[in-house]
């Protein structure tokens, strides 16, 4: 059975740091790309990190770059999203995602709120 769980969401400050990471089963993990996405209330999901499958090739969106930084560990079957210089404009619903051609797989998210 496929799964992805989220885990290191939280509450922190602005300008502080937060992990998160994807822990993932049930498929060839080392074969999928990998991102991250986040959603807010009242807005739409949108990108904010990928990266290929063996972590030679990442992207970032506008909002995140310079910020964030995503990394994979195939051996652990595990994709991390380090977050630093937090901004409330971040607070959010984390997703993880996997994609192979027309598979794609998503985790059921973790929440992250930066607020003071």
């Amino acid at each position: 059975q496929v799964q992805l769980v989220e885990s290191g969401g939280g509450l922190v400050q602005p300008g502080g740091s937060l992990r998160l990471s994807c822990a993932t089963s049930g498929f060839t993990f080392s074969s999928y790309a990998m991102s991250w996405y986040r959603q807010a209330p009242g807005k739409e999901r949108e990108l904010v990190a990928g990266i290929n499958n063996l972590g030679g090739s990442t992207n970032y969106g506008d909002s995140v770059k310079g910020r964030f930084t995503i990394s994979r560990d195939n051996a652990k079957k595990t994709v991390y999203l380090q977050m630093n210089s937090l901004k409330t404009e971040d607070t959010a619903v984390y997703y993880c995602r996997a994609v192979q051609g027309g598979r794609r797989y998503w985790g059921q998210g973790t929440q992250v709120t930066v607020s003071s």
